[in-house]
């Protein structure tokens, strides 16, 4: 199957650039949902510290969106512990901030320019919650690759209103939907894991 095909307009005001549909473009964009949930899921703890429980939250810093380990380092000094090491002491109150208002349940403790973040023990009901916000960054990923879908789908319909034949027109909806049935399959997978992971005791 190709990967890609350009239709040629020989009339009308759109370019053949924007008919262009590119498959493999249209898998990067599906693997880039992925990968960021994957980066959500290793900032769900699992009763272990690890310096991937900061990676997804951002802090207001400086006019933009700063992730907190572009602001200090995070360390894990010992299991229960995570500590950040912030470089500049203005952001120490945003950063504590962003982490209190994450929904990661941890609450910070500043020492001077040292935010640490003590790990609680996982009750019962805060596994089941946290297997909630699972979930929920899932739901976030698979309305991606769906918006994704639907934007190869919109280059489809495109390329038939300029002369893309039925056949053509159907082979290419339907790599797209294999594409985007695999991408959602996976993000299932990867929840049932994550899921199973925050239960296990």
């Amino acid at each position: 199957m190709p990967r890609a095909a350009r239709v040629i307009i020989q009339e009308g005001d759109m370019s053949a650039e924007d008919l262009e549909i590119d498959l493999d473009a249209i898998q990067r964009r599906m693997d880039g949902a992925m990968n960021a949930l994957k980066t959500e899921f290793a900032s769900l703890r699992t009763g272990r510290a690890s310096a991937s429980i900061v990676d997804a939250i951002s802090v207001d810093a400086y006019g933009q969106m700063t992730p907190i380990n572009q602001l200090g380092t995070v360390n894990v000094p010992e299991p229960r512990m995570v500590v950040i090491n912030v470089w500049d002491k203005a952001m120490i109150a945003k950063v504590e901030k962003a982490i209190r208002e994450s929904g990661i349940g941890i609450n910070p403790v500043s020492d001077g320019p040292l935010i640490r973040l003590p790990i609680p023990e996982l009750n019962e009901e805060r596994r089941k919650q946290l297997t909630k916000v699972a979930a929920g960054y899932a739901e976030n990923a698979k309305v991606a690759i769906r918006n994704v879908r639907r934007d190869g789908m919109d280059q489809i319909k495109k390329a038939k209103s300029a002369g893309m034949g039925e056949d053509d027109q159907k082979m290419w909806s339907d790599e797209v939907q294999e594409l985007t049935d695999k991408a959602i399959a996976g993000v299932d997978r990867a929840l049932d894991t994550k899921q199973a992971e925050i239960m296990q005791v």
